[in-house]
């Protein structure tokens, strides 16, 4: 046997319940009696702080791939400077216009080639294995699939 209670809800809520009901196929004391065992339930906490904490450590591993990734490209730029200041001799006067032009034409050429490969998805730093140099990083096999 059932009780009967009259329960006042505002509106907008009761036209997302009515519209659940309708997506579920469900009467709307179903939908309420739901929300409300759910509510009741003593294991509910548990459930939300469960889902909390795999929202936290999905959020931690992207920030460890976040910082990972920054430290590649950050030692990537400082290795490739090093090298390119070591071994690149100064120009005379009299070429240094011509080398300049020359410079805007590679780089222009370089920003082509980064716009196409950034079109296409590809990433330098998916090339890398995760575990190069010290550096780690925890990933999710399922996580890694859905990574644009």
């Amino acid at each position: 046997m059932r009780d009967r209670m009259n329960v006042y809800f505002p509106p907008a809520m009761l036209r997302e319940i009515a519209e659940l009901a309708d997506r579920k196929r469900l009467s709307r004391s179903a939908i309420v009696e739901a929300a409300v065992a759910s509510f009741l339930s003593p294991d509910g906490a548990d459930r939300r702080e469960a889902a909390v904490t795999r929202r936290l450590d999905r959020l931690s591993r992207q920030a460890q791939r976040m910082e990972r990734d920054l430290g590649v490209t950050a030692e990537t730029l400082a290795l490739f400077v090093r090298f390119w200041l070591t071994i690149t001799p100064p120009l005379p006067n009299d070429v240094q216009a011509a080398a300049q032009i020359k410079g805007r034409e590679r780089f222009e050429g370089f920003i082509e080639a980064l716009g196409r490969r950034l079109q296409k998805g590809q990433s330098f730093l998916r090339e890398i294995p995760d575990d190069i140099g010290g550096f780690t990083a925890t990933t999710d096999p399922d996580e890694s699939r859905n990574e644009g």
